[in-house]
C-alpha cells in the first residue's frame, strides 16, 4: 500500500510540473518585414495551371455539392 501512494505521488507531481514550462512563440514577423510564405492567388498552382476559369468551376461544383437543396431534388 505504501509502495502504491509513493509511486502515485510521484506520478502526480511529475504530471504536475509537466505543464510549467513556458514556450516561445514562433515569430515570423519582423520589425518592419513579414518573414513568411508569399500569398499567390489560388488558381496558380500545378492542378489549376494558372486558369482561373476552371479553378471557378471547380469552386462552384464544390459549393454545389454541399447545397442541401440541390442535392436533394437530384
Amino acid at each position: 500500500m505504501k509502495k502504491l501512494v509513493i509511486a502515485a505521488t510521484i506520478g502526480s507531481l511529475a504530471l504536475v510540473t509537466a505543464g510549467c514550462g513556458e514556450k516561445q512563440p514562433v515569430t515570423v514577423y519582423k520589425q518592419g518585414q513579414y518573414q513568411g510564405k508569399p500569398d499567390g492567388r489560388p488558381w496558380e498552382n500545378d492542378q489549376f495551371k494558372g486558369d482561373k476559369t476552371a479553378w471557378e468551376k471547380s469552386i462552384k461544383a464544390r459549393s454545389d455539392g454541399q447545397n442541401e437543396y440541390t442535392r436533394a431534388t437530384n
